[in-house]
């Protein structure tokens, strides 16, 4: 492993890092909003402080599952050095800012993947890649969004059988306080999902450059910079992305928001648990369908949906293009 980067140099990735993350609350804030401000349970401007603490306090739930797989679980370490991380980041960053600009739902959580391998392939050619991870990720594409449809739609189901012998006035000023625990929760997965992985960065960067001894692990300092990152990025919030989580897909009153926030939540709490980087775009996504669905099928504005799909399905191979190309760069460059 290269132990020569300056600390200047150092300093300035870890910097890029927690820009990264910091973009990563930003585009992803939506996720944790959209539903309570799309419902007019709270103002946007309440609705980003309320999910930026929970994205902040994250780390005292969760363990580090993420953040390792991040680390050691996609790439082979080995190869890891600065030129790897900073490609990764760009490419994984321009993604961020591009589809940002254009309202896309993406996820940065697969940017950063994508960004990952693309640099390690140009490094150290696909023997670089650590199958085991990437399989476990890739295959979150499709099971995180799958498993935020099935539970949204079950709740919501259960739900409205509980409350046939209710007045609609009542369920929704009911659901109305419950959305507030809902979205608490949304907003702690996504902080320790997606905190977790610009952690994992920098983890395997320091060390790479030697500075954590012979086992991997997250120091304390990172944990806390990157959920101070996230959860200012979450300050910011990502209106363009909000229209289109929070009313484009389908319309959503305060029982079905819950409902979405809640199998949402679930599946990022099994997923980080499971030390699995998911997206909490595909998450959120697919919960938002699910509810949207159980009232019936054309609720649900496919053509947008299906938008939405062929940019979960671009992001991979766009990112990993994008950060080869950099460090194809670089090294020509060096």
């Amino acid at each position: 492993m290269e132990t020569s980067l300056a600390l200047p140099a150092l300093v300035s990735l870890i910097a890029v890092a927690l820009f990264f993350d910091f973009l990563n609350g930003l585009h992803d804030a939506a996720n944790s909003i959209a539903t309570i401000v799309s419902t007019r349970v709270l103002r946007p401007q309440y609705a980003v402080f309320w999910a930026a603490f929970f994205n902040f306090i994250a780390f005292l739930v969760f363990g580090l599952h993420v953040a390792q797989t991040l680390g050691t679980g996609i790439v082979d370490a080995g190869i890891v050095d600065p030129s790897v991380i900073f490609a990764a980041l760009m490419g994984a960053i321009v993604w961020n800012i591009l589809t940002w600009i254009f309202g896309i739902p993406s996820s940065s959580s697969h940017a950063l993947v994508g960004g990952l391998v693309g640099a390690g392939v140009a490094k150290a050619g696909v023997g670089a890649i650590v199958w085991s991870g990437l399989v476990k990720t890739t295959a979150a594409i499709v099971l995180s969004p799958a498993l935020g449809f099935f539970l949204a739609l079950m709740l919501i189901l259960a739900v409205s059988w509980i409350s046939v012998r209710q007045t609609p006035f009542a369920v929704d000023n009911a659901f109305r306080h419950l959305q507030f625990i809902s979205a608490s929760l949304y907003s702690l997965g996504h902080g320790g999902n997606d905190a977790q992985k610009t952690m994992g960065i920098i983890a395997v960067l320091l060390f790479s450059q030697g500075h954590l001894g012979h086992e991997f692990h997250v120091p304390l300092w990172v944990v806390l910079s990157c959920q101070s990152a996230m959860a200012l990025g979450t300050l910011f919030g990502g209106w363009r992305i909000v229209h289109t989580m929070g009313s484009k897909i389908t319309r959503l009153n305060p029982m079905q928001g819950f409902c979405a926030e809640a199998g949402g939540a679930i599946t990022l709490f099994l997923a980080t648990w499971l030390g699995i980087p998911v997206s909490t775009t595909h998450t959120i996504t697919g919960a938002i369908i699910g509810v949207g669905a159980a009232r019936r099928v054309s609720a649900v504005r496919w053509g947008i949906a299906g938008n939405i799909v062929i940019a979960w399905i671009v992001t991979l191979p766009a990112t990993a293009a994008i950060a080869a190309l950099c460090h194809t760069a670089i090294a020509f460059a060096g």
